[in-house]
């Protein structure tokens, strides 16, 4: 069962209530926590194995997308660990989200399959892949573009 409160989002951060405000606060220092984890880790993997190929970036995503599926499972309502809402967004959306979005979207893609959403899942992977590589091929293309604009 998809545990809702895991991934929303408390409202506008320009109105927020002490509490929302909080919740802001915590998943941007557990952003930061994963960030460095990544830079770390991805860091560390390319040391050891080179870096012919993105050894580094595959770990983190990977490891980052089964601490999330251990975390999101041992503490859903069905779990062994009971923890508050609070407590899922600071690991999950901070920690986790820092250190690899894939974490989000393996997440995510799980639990569409899990409600027999098996279209949707797809459509998710797919559309996910698709999109993020035209969208760096485009980014790529403009920075390439503007890059040779002499005196910018």
């Amino acid at each position: 069962m998809q545990h809702p409160r895991a991934f929303a989002c408390p409202g506008n951060p320009a109105r927020l209530n002490g509490a929302a405000a909080m919740s802001y606060l915590w998943i941007f220092i557990g952003g930061g926590i994963g960030s460095v984890a990544r830079y770390a880790g991805s860091g560390m993997v390319a040391r050891l194995i080179g870096e012919t190929f993105p050894w580094g970036t595959l770990f983190v995503n990977v490891s980052g997308s089964l601490a999330i599926g251990f975390f999101a499972a041992l503490t859903d309502v069905d779990g062994r660990l009971l923890v508050g809402p609070g407590v899922r967004q600071f690991v999950m959306l901070g920690i986790l989200g820092g250190y690899t979005t894939f974490s989000s979207f393996s997440y995510q893609t799980l639990e569409l399959v899990r409600d027999g959403e098996w279209l949707r899942a797809g459509g998710n992977a797919a559309l996910s892949f698709l999109l993020c590589m035209v969208a760096v091929w485009l980014g790529h293309v403009l920075a390439a573009a503007l890059n040779s604009i002499r005196g910018i």
